[in-house]
């Protein structure tokens, strides 16, 4: 059986569990009434994880274009190979799309990113009350499509592993 490298594997179980963490963190950070210590403490948090989890993605890239995916199971309906590859482009796509999205929103809001509160990531844009409200909008519905590929990934992952029983899901699992 083919598997992926241990460095993929890596990439992409540290990307899953940064996503999760930066969406239920989303949830709860703006269910928070008011400006208070904590909410914006956690809204530091969660920029912090979307720029790791952008800073990542484009380390799996540049991994994924010097390192080949392993093949598809023989017997794989074309079908199936098709949509698992469309799958990975669209979570790809989001894996950028959303922290930028996060970014751009937070600076039309007029607020500086300062990852880990050491360094300032580039202002490019100012405050912008007319672009904030659409770039809010943007980056939830973003935030809503990735929770529902991740939810889809994952039930196609056990379609594979407990009713194909195909080996898919072995390929991703370190152990």
């Amino acid at each position: 059986m083919h598997r992926y490298s241990y460095t993929a594997m890596l990439l992409h179980w540290l990307t899953a569990l940064l996503i999760i963490c930066a969406f239920v963190m989303g949830l709860v950070m703006t269910d928070i009434p008011g400006l208070t210590p904590t909410k914006l403490k956690y809204f530091s948090w969660h920029k912090w994880l979307g720029v790791t989890v952008l800073a990542i993605a484009v380390i799996r890239v540049l991994w994924r274009k010097a390192n080949k995916a392993p093949p598809h199971p023989i017997g794989m309906p074309s079908w199936q190979v098709r949509a698992a590859e469309g799958m990975h482009v669209l979570l790809y796509f989001l894996i950028f799309a959303v922290p930028i999205s996060g970014y751009l929103f937070t600076l039309s809001a007029g607020v500086p990113v300062v990852y880990l509160g050491l360094f300032q990531l580039p202002v490019f844009m100012g405050p912008n009350p007319e672009l904030k409200p659409v770039l809010q909008n943007v980056h939830y519905v973003l935030n809503m499509i990735m929770a529902a590929a991740v939810a889809a990934h994952v039930l196609a992952a056990l379609k594979h592993q407990f009713i194909d029983r195909d080996g898919v899901l072995r390929r991703m699992l370190p152990f």
